[in-house]
């Protein structure tokens, strides 16, 4: 078991998640921007991982709705249409915790300071943390602002930011969450340990954590 001087979370599908189906939502976007379907909740996750230096979530989900019709041959031109009524669909406010996430964060502040590195905007995720209680359960927390310097993971620079803020090195550190390609990497690049949540969403990209985890219910087994 390891001792660390701060531990940092994902928020999306390691803290929290949605309490909509995904696919559901997805069908619904489509249905109503007048859009044959050409992708499915796996499909439009991996082409996520083709877009990094988007500067709002309009422009983000335009870029991924685009990256996503191409990888179906589908025309990209409807990727705006498609991006305006997904961010029309969703509510960030409707999400509740993952399992075990709460007795983990928990347990965490306990050990010494914690932070938050999100692959979101301020304004989006700050409306998650507030329908889960968690507005000032952080230390610090890193939001994606590329106009500002802060790209989302694996880039280096939100991590640099949150391991700054709370004056730790990155050997004695760990990050958690669910994405090989974002957090595993990034973490992995900076020196920290890191431990993925497996969801069942295998990056074809090979990055090796120092833990796998199930759910945050598994949390106490690395501390």
């Amino acid at each position: 078991m390891a001792s660390y001087d701060a531990i940092f979370f994902d928020l999306d599908n390691t803290i929290c998640e949605p309490i909509r189906d995904r696919a559901e939502l997805l069908e619904t976007v489509f249905e109503r921007a007048g859009v044959e379907q050409f992708c499915t909740v796996a499909g439009l996750r991996a082409a996520t991982r083709e877009v990094s230096d988007a500067d709002t979530d309009t422009e983000f989900f335009e870029r991924v709705f685009a990256a996503a019709a191409g990888r179906a041959d589908a025309d990209p031109a409807d990727a705006p249409r498609l991006a305006e009524t997904y961010l029309e669909a969703i509510d960030p406010a409707r999400v509740r915790f993952r399992p075990g996430a709460e007795d983990a964060l928990e347990h965490a502040s306990e050990l010494g300071p914690i932070g938050l590195i999100t692959n979101g905007s301020e304004e989006t995720q700050t409306k998650k943390l507030e329908a889960l209680g968690l507005t000032d359960a952080f230390d610090t927390a890193v939001f994606v602002d590329p106009r500002n310097g802060l790209p989302p993971k694996p880039d280096p620079a939100p991590f640099e930011h949150a391991l700054s803020a709370l004056e730790v090195e990155p050997e004695r550190t760990i990050h958690i969450g669910d994405t090989l390609y974002a957090d595993v990497a990034g973490a992995n690049a900076m020196g920290m340990d890191s431990a993925w949540i497996d969801l069942g969403h295998r990056s074809p990209v090979d990055h090796e954590p120092t833990y796998e985890l199930t759910t945050l219910e598994e949390f106490d087994r690395i501390l």
